[in-house]
């Protein structure tokens, strides 16, 4: 009997030598990154690569960040993005190179609760620096699309959001009217209504990146990426003319020989 307990303790010994691959997500993932510095952004849609970079055994929220500023930011994460052990649990020491440790970070539009909450393929993240860094009164906005494809001066619609609290600290979201909409950075004359719509077209073909501003609150600069379909240009239509007369000549040259044989046939 002692043999065979030594021989069980001995098994369970060495099958506790062995790893176990852990039932977190850890498997890379693609998710795009966005970052604005005091209501200006810095990077917009960002897609990038995340894998378990800080070996926690989940792909997390701080893996995603990290990835971001590896691939974006001048001299990588090294030189733009820290961490450190709180009484909170796992903070930011720098974003995008900003040390003032007022940051705020959503995904999917979400308040993210912690840096160790686990992402996943496709989700959207933000990340912000504070513009007012004694109340933090920043308001977090977004569009009702993050992606949007279409043609030149196909009307494209955008409802623009504020995100918030009512009394009992229970998020909430509202309409954020009166913003002024900006494409590439540009301020135009295009402002949000009541209900917090607003309906622009782009001519040029390419990527745009839409976003908005407010005169009345602080806010974080909402990111929607509007890709306008490339249009094969049509002919001039003095090159439609020029290639009718020389079709035309064409045939009565065909006439013109087909006469002549007829004429030294007969």
């Amino acid at each position: 009997m002692k043999k065979q307990l030594t021989l069980v303790l001995s098994l369970l010994l060495l099958l506790s030598c062995f790893a176990f691959p852990s039932s977190a997500q850890t498997d890379a993932v693609s998710v795009s990154v966005s970052i604005a510095n005091a209501g200006t952004l810095v990077l917009t849609q960002k897609n990038v690569t995340v894998t378990d970079i800080d070996t926690d055994g989940a792909i997390t929220l701080n893996d995603a960040l990290y990835a971001a500023h590896e691939a974006a930011y001048e001299g990588g994460a090294a030189a733009g993005y820290s961490t450190y052990e709180s009484e909170y649990g796992l903070s930011l020491g720098l974003l995008w190179g900003n040390d003032s440790g007022s940051f705020g970070y959503y995904c999917n539009h979400t308040a993210s609760m912690s840096l160790v909450d686990p992402v996943k393929n496709g989700d959207q993240i933000t990340a912000f620096i504070y513009t007012d860094t004694a109340t933090f009164s920043d308001v977090y906005t977004f569009f009702d699309k993050d992606t949007v494809a279409a043609k030149k001066n196909e009307e494209i619609t955008l409802t623009l959001s504020a995100s918030g609290y009512d009394e009992n600290w229970n998020p909430v979201t509202t309409p954020l009217a009166g913003a002024a909409v900006t494409v590439d950075g540009v301020k135009t004359d295009l402002v949000t209504n009541a209900d917090g719509t607003v309906t622009l077209t782009l001519k040029d073909s390419g990527t745009h990146i839409i976003s908005a501003s407010s005169d009345a609150q602080t806010i974080v600069p909402p990111v929607c990426s509007v890709v306008i379909e490339q249009t094969e240009n049509p002919l001039p239509t003095t090159t439609i003319a020029a290639m009718i007369v020389l079709l035309v000549l064409f045939v009565l040259g065909l006439i013109t020989s087909y006469l002549k044989r007829r004429r030294h046939t007969s």
